[in-house]
This record gives structure tokens, C-alpha cells and sequence, in this order.
């Protein structure tokens, strides 16, 4: 399969990737994935392939790598196209065990993406992440918008930084969350979206869990159970609370160039987070179960 092969592209607007995406045909009606970038990233792009091609070996339910190249116009690849529903829009519409099932799944697919480990180049953790905690508070001091509560997160920030000495790294889907998952027509819970990914904490790909819990809290619920089994370590809660923590304060500043409608949806996450950590006084979120209920 080359890009020679497509006769017909349908364009995908979907995602905030700078990517553009296609469902892509061939004379025979089988569909694919195409995503295209501009020239110059090439090698950008190609690190991206060969690291699909490297979860791929894992076994994990995924857009599979097909090809990947480059003409005079753009650089692109192509992946399997998956036949389904955006997992963030079907998830409330099955049952509870169901939308718990696919949080395990989700939790243990995690689990084996951080089995590839880091270059051994990599900075420290707690020297590269404390850089960009830094930022990211400088950022939210200097910006306009600010939210009640704030200064919780900030406190909690500083009360817990020390948490990121001696942290592993490990391979980062870096985007993981519902939003970047669809459920195939057998059921198959499937991971896509991996422009992102990064090489860090693996704890700290929980980060985006804000997305999922507001959407199911059961899903978001049964991917910590995943990933984990019923022992949840504490340390984990506590390191979540500080990402989190960090994460939002950056996303109200961020949300500033998309317009009122993202700020809107920024502060309200803001909000919510606050109430989900009782102002930052409990590191479990109130919607953690560590088992699905049964009515």
C-alpha cells in the first residue's frame, strides 16, 4: 500500500494536530488514514512512524503504521483506517460494567505503552519537569484571567514538588486520553493520535485523566485500576494532584488565542478540578471508584 494506491481523500477535520488527515480510498474500496505535514518535517514525522511501528510490536489496538514518505509538496503516512465511533462520544451510551471495562482496558493498554523505555539522554525528571512547572506558573502570573482557587493549586505545587525526585521515565503516548481513543465495530477499545508523544514520567501521562472523568468518571475510574490492579499508591495520587495542578493553571493562558468559547471551557475545568480535590486538601478525586457499583 503506497500513496499512489489512494484514489479518493475525504478530508478529517477532527483534533488540534497542525496535521492535515484524510480518509483515504483505494480503486478497490479499502479505506486508510492519511496525514500529511509540511515539508521540513521529515524527521519529525519519521521518529513518529518508527515509534507507532515500536507500540505497534506490543500488541496494542492502534492505527497501524502502513508507509511513510515524502514529496515535493508534504511529508505523510499512512495508517489503518479505523472503522468505529470517537470513544468520547459513545462512552455514556453503554453500561456502567461496560464503561468500566473499557477504563481497564484503557489503564492496561497504557501500562504496556510505558514499557518502552527512555533514551538514556534524557534530562533528570525532577530538573526538566521543575523547568516547566516554573513556566507554566510564570505564565499564569503574567496572564490576564484568573480563577478562584488558584492559589490552592499553587500552594499544593510548592508542598509537593519535591515528589518528582528519582521518578522513572518511560516512553508517552503524550495525549492519552478518551479523546484520542474510538471503539471499533467488534468493540475494541483503540488508541490513536500519536504526533504527541514524548518521553517522561509514566505517572505523568495521567495528566489528561481530566478529560475522561468528565466525561465518565467510571471509564477514567477503571483505567487507574487498569493500569494499576486495586493497590492505587498514594504517591501516585499525590504526583496526579501535582500534574493536574500544573496543567490547568497553564491551560487558562492557553486557551486565550482559541476565543471565549475555550477559556469558558478552561475555567469550568478549572472549577471542577477544584471541587474533584476539595481544594487541593485530598489528593484522591471524589470521583475515583476502585470498582464498578452495581445498583
Amino acid at each position: 500500500m503506497t500513496l499512489s494506491d489512494l484514489v479518493k481523500l475525504t478530508p478529517v477535520d477532527k483534533g488540534w494536530s497542525g496535521d492535515q488527515k484524510y480518509c483515504a480510498e483505494t480503486a478497490n474500496g479499502m479505506k486508510y488514514l492519511l496525514r500529511t505535514s509540511e515539508p521540513g518535517s521529515y524527521e519529525k514525522k519519521k521518529a513518529e512512524f518508527d515509534v507507532m511501528c515500536e507500540v505497534e510490536r506490543l500488541g496494542i489496538p492502534m492505527c497501524r503504521p502502513i508507509d511513510f514518505g515524502e514529496t515535493d509538496e508534504f511529508v505523510y503516512s499512512i495508517q489503518t483506517w479505523i472503522h468505529g465511533a470517537d470513544a468520547e462520544e459513545v462512552i455514556v451510551s453503554f453500561s456502567d460494567d461496560r464503561q468500566y471495562a473499557f477504563g481497564l482496558t484503557a489503564g492496561r493498554i497504557l501500562k504496556k505503552i510505558h514499557s518502552i523505555p527512555a533514551p538514556k539522554t534524557q534530562e533528570d525528571w525532577e530538573s526538566r519537569f521543575n523547568k516547566k512547572i516554573d513556566r507554566k506558573i510564570r505564565g499564569y502570573h503574567d496572564c490576564p484571567l484568573k480563577f478562584n482557587g488558584a492559589e490552592n493549586m499553587l500552594r499544593y505545587i510548592e508542598e509537593n514538588r519535591h515528589l518528582l525526585h528519582g521518578r522513572p521515565q518511560s516512553f508517552q503516548h503524550g495525549d492519552y486520553h478518551i479523546g484520542n481513543m474510538m471503539i471499533d465495530q467488534n468493540g475494541t477499545l483503540t488508541v490513536i493520535d500519536f504526533n504527541r508523544f514524548d518521553y517522561g514520567d509514566p505517572w505523568e501521562e495521567f495528566n489528561r485523566i481530566v478529560w475522561c472523568a468528565q466525561i465518565s468518571p467510571l471509564f477514567a475510574s477503571g483505567m487507574v485500576t487498569g493500569y494499576f490492579g486495586r493497590e492505587v499508591p498514594m504517591e501516585f495520587w499525590r504526583l496526579l494532584a501535582l500534574y493536574i495542578s500544573s496543567n490547568t493553571l497553564s491551560s487558562v493562558y492557553w486557551a486565550i488565542p482559541f476565543g471565549q468559547q475555550e477559556i469558558d471551557t478552561m475555567m469550568n475545568q478549572a472549577r471542577e478540578v477544584l471541587e474533584w480535590y476539595d481544594n487541593m486538601n485530598n489528593p484522591v478525586p471524589n470521583w475515583y471508584r476502585p470498582e464498578v457499583p452495581h445498583a
